[in-house]
């Protein structure tokens, strides 16, 4: 009875600290005062249809890029269409121009801070039927269509009317400026390496580089509704693996057990069904969903905001109430190609499977690889690796490169929260990591969810009435140095 007793007790403790705990994070949840975000673009204008004349002209050239296939021709004549959009650009800047890929040079008062603003001219091919042609660049219906429109053709046409506008003004800006763009970013080619090349031999040493990559997302996590900035503060690494699994073949009437394909699925089945990475918070990470907690319903601002409590229960359903932000906390395996035999009655002698894998800091490139390379062989499989490269050294949220970043967007977009934000995808923004601390990953646009689907998919498009505030973003940003 006394054991029983003392359990009892303890039991009884441990369940009022828990619901002391609870009550705290109640109090706390209750005293913070809830927040909506008003942030909308304001209806279009004739600067807003005079931006969508000129994306839609760089949208109506087709600036498709294929994995390790160069076109500079292709390129050589996209440059001669933005030649003609911003003449003063072309005039009064310095081009470089290095197969293709382009490096402005704008002279400020001072050397001392350069900015980098960069985003690529290429576009993943257009396959499938569209609404409206992929190439038409048609404005309809308050947007601008077509591959490229949003990713990322809006952007670079940000900067360079920001840039032209200033010059015909006859302004200075304060700090040397760089405008860069490459033409191979969909296929990680190597355009963006030469540009920084070319920057480290001529030592420059920029103190803040923003590319695309984030934006102004609408909803960017279930539960939260509004337009918020979504900076992204570093890249997963990546890597694409072969799996190989192989065997004598034979006849499908008398099947073998621990064919190449049952090993495979067995491989499968086990990453999808026993995670084998580490699941963490980082601190960036935390900060997004901290600072997003006032903008939530109340059971996810229960939890944003008390995560001294709710972190670990949120690490182990997140991934489950949304595949983005759940990929936000580990090295993810997306399994994406497959091959077997040619024939429904022959077994196969040779299986393969192609998958893709983003690498998290906190379980990098070599770590998650070798976790994959001891359960390949638990399956008796090969395993090739076509391609890797780790994850990008995050930027200081609470640094002054970040904040003047954060302030500009505040200057812009009146009423828009700021984010840190994990870009689970791959830009050239990583390769400027080698020669600038301060990288971010913005672009100026709202992408709502049909921008969204339409990145890299049917019916790309960008709503054109907020192209101003793109393009008012980018001055803002020279001006601030």
């Amino acid at each position: 009875m006394k054991a029983v007793y003392i359990i009892l007790v303890c039991l009884g403790c441990v369940i009022g600290l828990i619901l002391f705990l609870l009550l705290i994070a109640l109090i706390k949840t209750l005293l913070t005062a809830g927040k909506v975000s008003l942030y909308k673009a304001p209806e279009e204008d004739d600067r807003a249809r005079k931006y969508a004349e000129i994306l839609s002209k760089m949208v109506r050239y087709d600036t498709t890029s294929h994995d390790s296939v160069p076109d500079i021709s292709r390129f050589e004549g996209f440059h001669e269409v933005l030649k003609e959009l911003f003449p003063n650009v072309f005039e009064k800047l310095e081009m470089t121009d290095i197969d293709g890929n382009l490096l402005f040079f704008w002279k400020g008062k001072s050397s001392e801070r350069p900015l980098v603003l960069m985003s690529h001219q290429d576009v993943v091919p257009a396959e499938g039927k569209w609404i409206h042609e992929p190439f038409s660049g048609d404005i309809a219906d308050g947007k601008v269509w077509g591959r490229g429109a949003s990713d990322t053709k809006c952007s670079v046409m940000g900067f360079f009317e920001a840039a032209e506008e200033l010059l015909k003004e006859g302004y200075t800006p304060p700090m040397d400026v760089y405008l860069s763009s490459s033409c191979t970013e969909e296929w990680a080619g190597d355009g963006c390496p030469k540009l920084v090349n070319e920057l480290k031999r001529r030592g420059v040493k920029p103190y803040l580089v923003c590319d695309e990559g984030g934006g102004i997302i609408t909803d960017p996590v279930g539960g939260i509704k509004g337009n918020f900035a979504m900076v992204g503060v570093f890249e997963k690494g990546k890597a694409d693996i072969l799996l190989t699994a192989k065997s004598n073949g034979g006849h499908a009437s008398a099947p073998r057990k621990n064919s190449p394909i049952a090993r495979l699925s067995a491989f499968v089945h086990e990453v999808e069904n026993k995670n084998p990475f580490k699941r963490k918070m980082l601190p960036e990470v935390q900060a997004m969903f901290e600072r997003l907690a006032p903008y939530a319903n109340f059971p996810l601002k229960l939890v944003f905001l008390n995560m001294w409590l709710f972190k670990p229960v949120l690490l182990k359903v997140m991934p489950a109430i949304s595949a983005q932000a759940g990929a936000m906390l580990q090295t993810t395996m997306a399994f994406t190609m497959q091959s077997g035999s040619d024939a429904y009655n022959v077994m196969p002698q040779e299986a393969t499977l192609g998958a893709n894998m983003r690498f998290i800091p906190h379980q990098g490139m070599d770590e998650s690889l070798k976790i994959v390379k001891d359960l390949a062989k638990k399956y008796d499989l090969d395993i090739k690796i076509m391609h890797a490269g780790d994850y990008s050294k995050p930027v200081d949220i609470n640094g002054e490169g970040f904040k003047k970043v954060e302030a500009v967007i505040k200057e812009t977009f009146a009423g828009l929260p700021v984010s840190p934000y994990v870009m689970t995808g791959a830009t050239d923004a990583k390769f400027y990591q080698e020669i600038c601390d301060c990288v971010v990953r913005f672009a100026p646009v709202i992408y709502g969810p049909e921008q969204m689907a339409g990145m890299h998919g049917l019916n790309e498009n960008i709503e054109y009435n907020c192209l101003p505030g793109c393009v008012d973003f980018y001055k803002n940003m020279i001006k601030s140095m």
